[in-house]
């Protein structure tokens, strides 16, 4: 029937795309004039006014303050209130799960480290990843309550089919058939898993070397080789999840890698991973190697090796340079995307001469032309991208005033 709440073409539909766009604007540019928000969307004086005082009723904005600048009293400025909601993420690795909350404007305002120690897990994966939960809630200054929306990113994926955690056999505790409803029992607010690659392509998406670009490969090096695929503005996961897992990829230069689940590797994790670097350079003659994790290890070496123009460091980052191309020129191939982000501690170790160098020889080995680019969002990026992906949905229904 014409004239029906909700329906496209109302007065209700249309009030809530502007309320929507006044919102992302704020969000976008931060605190605005009433005059500066009609501007941009295009209403008029009374209109915006009214858009904001049923904004601000709602709890969704604030006044901040006023403009400075111009003669006469400054116009009073708004800002999307940053309490109208709370997003959560989490990210999952063997040894440790780091949580953080973060306002409805994307700010974080709590976060938290629980270690993991060991082969088994310190205690049961539901009251680790409550514990990490509620010490980043606490360190916010918030209940569980608060939180609108959980987002868990993990090595691997779980299986839509099964429930399952596939390709992470190293992640103890989380290969439980049960575990899924036993966390969505323990928790009171809406659970997402999420690739821990994936979520750092989406990070990079909203916040960094791939913002505007909607077909891209992110090529990530941490304690695992895997990659992130973005086709079509649209994260690609494959039908079991497992898309981009290009750790296990046969590929030249090492030996076949057969029963490559249980191994936990592959031809391309033997050649290019992290844990490949302190054996190349122990081959290279480099005795000086530092200590620490494998990845750690690597980071620092590729690093030093970034600052070389001769000798063993220069080799170690010309001949890590070339492998990381042979996998690379696979992806490439198969997908021609427009762009590769290069993202990881081991990769971003390597910063603009790494780059140049895996460019270069990715061009002698693969028709396709991507351009390589390193990833910008550098400080914890899984759970920075687990973040966003909690607040895309959050602002998505906590902005909908058509309801």
């Amino acid at each position: 029937m014409a004239g029906t709440a909700g329906t496209p073409g109302t007065p209700r539909v249309l009030r809530a795309m502007n309320d929507r766009a006044a919102l992302d604007l704020l969000l976008e540019h931060g605190p605005l004039s009433r005059t500066r928000i009609g501007k941009l969307t295009g209403l008029s004086k009374p209109t915006a006014s009214q858009l904001l005082a049923r904004l601000e009723a709602a709890g969704l904005v604030r006044v901040t303050g006023t403009s400075e600048g111009r003669p006469g009293p400054g116009a009073q400025l708004y800002a999307v209130h940053p309490g109208a909601a709370y997003a959560a993420g989490l990210d999952v690795a063997p040894h440790r799960i780091r949580a953080a909350v973060a306002d409805i404007t994307g700010r974080t305002v709590g976060e938290y480290e629980l270690p993991t120690p060991g082969r088994h897990p310190a205690g049961p994966v539901v009251q680790q990843v409550t514990d990490a939960l509620d010490a980043a809630v606490k360190a916010a200054g918030l209940a569980r309550s608060d939180v609108h929306r959980l987002v868990i990113g993990t090595p691997g994926a779980f299986d839509p089919t099964t429930g399952r955690l596939r390709y992470a056999s190293h992640l103890p505790g989380w290969h439980s058939p049960s575990l899924l409803d036993e966390l969505a029992a323990a928790l009171p607010m809406p659970v997402e898993y999420e690739n821990d690659v994936n979520l750092v392509a989406l990070a990079e998406q909203r916040l960094g070397a791939a913002k505007g670009h909607g077909d891209f490969v992110l090529l990530w090096s941490q304690e695992g080789l895997g990659a992130a695929l973005v086709l079509g503005g649209r994260l690609h996961r494959g039908w079991t999840g497992g898309a981009g897992e290009v750790g296990f990829l046969p590929v030249p230069g090492t030996p076949l890698v057969r029963q490559v689940t249980k191994a936990n590797s592959g031809g391309y994790q033997e050649l290019a991973g992290s844990q490949a670097v302190p054996k190349l350079a122990r081959e290279l003659g480099i005795e000086d190697l530092p200590s620490g994790p494998y990845t750690e290890v690597a980071a620092e070496l590729v690093a030093r090796a970034a600052d070389h123009t001769s000798g063993p460091y220069r080799e170690l980052l010309q001949t890590y340079a070339t492998r990381l191309a042979t996998g690379l020129a696979s992806l490439v191939s198969v997908l021609d995307p427009e762009l590769v982000v290069l993202s990881g501690s081991a990769l971003t170790a390597g910063g603009e001469r790494l780059r140049a160098l895996v460019q270069a020889e990715l061009e002698e080995l693969a028709a396709a032309r991507p351009r390589l680019v390193v990833g910008n969002v550098q400080e914890h990026p899984v759970l920075r991208g687990a973040l966003e992906s909690a607040l895309v949905t959050t602002r998505d229904e906590v902005f909908d005033t058509s309801r």
